[in-house]
């Protein structure tokens, strides 16, 4: 029974109502005033209920975005790996003219999709005698020279699209740098027929090349990145970033390995390729020191 005694008189039951009132309705009025007794311990714990469920409703949707987001972004990019072999002969005609012969291979999964064949024609200036000092090491007789002026034709067969024909004009830029640096400019235009529909595009590829001394041997580390305008789709659609080295191993042959990160947000979803490539490199005649 509870101790009414101890209760307020203006809640306490009177002597009636104790004596004559069954037990059960005198608990049923004893919970009653008592609920009203204490209402401040009630109110405390009510609120903090409250608080935890507000807490919970809040941060719910932001816990599910947090856990979309990965997902949201592999939907929205695809990503591959490819190999890219390739051959470079060129044939030293005079002191201004080069022909370059190119044999290029794209392949993803051990399969080779895609391929580009053809010739190209190159016409340089008198070289520059700080080009010539930085390059003294270099295979490449064309990075001596200032600027070098290329065309070039380019059969491209593949195995998941129409072949393409393109003609492949270049002007490149080489310029001296402090710390025995190369900087190389090279504005490349890719002008592509393919069953009667006409594209074109701008590459525009920044390069900077040192090569290192250990004991005689002369490798060259360089990095660069490419920047493409394509006409399908009217913006600067495609960035290709490369760090490679060459490594001279004859008079007549030089390896040139890399590795290539392509992003091209033309298409949607964007197109993401990480690629290996392996250049061989043939000059004829050899070089000469």
């Amino acid at each position: 029974m509870p101790d009414f005694a101890a209760m307020p008189a203006a809640l306490a039951p009177s002597a009636a109502e104790a004596s004559n009132a069954p037990t059960s309705v005198s608990l049923s009025r004893w919970k009653c005033r008592t609920s009203q007794w204490s209402p401040t311990f009630l109110t405390k714990r009510d609120q903090m209920r409250s608080r935890r469920l507000s807490l919970v409703r809040k941060t719910w949707p932001m816990a599910a975005l947090f856990l979309l987001l990965p997902s949201a972004a592999v939907r929205a990019q695809t990503s591959m790996t490819a190999f890219l072999p390739e051959v470079n002969s060129n044939f030293r005609f005079s002191s201004s003219v080069r022909l370059v012969f190119d044999a290029k291979g794209y392949m993803e999964d051990g399969d080779l999709n895609r391929a580009q064949v053809g010739p190209s024609l190159q016409f340089n200036t008198r070289p520059l005698e700080k080009l010539k000092r930085i390059t003294i090491f270099d295979m490449d007789d064309m990075k001596p020279m200032p600027v070098v002026f290329t065309i070039g034709y380019r059969y491209l067969p593949s195995s998941v699209q129409p072949a393409i024909h393109r003609l492949q004009p270049i002007v490149m830029f080489h310029i001296p740098f402090p710390g025995t640096i190369l900087l190389s400019d090279r504005n490349r235009g890719d002008l592509d027929w393919s069953n009667s529909s006409f594209r074109w595009t701008y590459r525009n590829r920044f390069t900077g090349e040192r090569r290192l001394t250990i004991h005689s041997y002369h490798p060259g580390a360089y990095a660069s990145a490419e920047f493409f305008y394509q006409s399908q789709y009217a913006k600067w659609s495609s960035t290709h970033l490369f760090a490679g080295c060459l490594f001279p191993l004859s008079k007549h042959i030089q390896l040139d390995t890399y590795y290539e990160h392509a992003n091209n947000t033309g298409p949607q979803p964007n197109h993401q390729v990480n690629a290996a490539g392996l250049i061989i490199d043939l000059y004829f005649p050899p070089y000469k020191h």
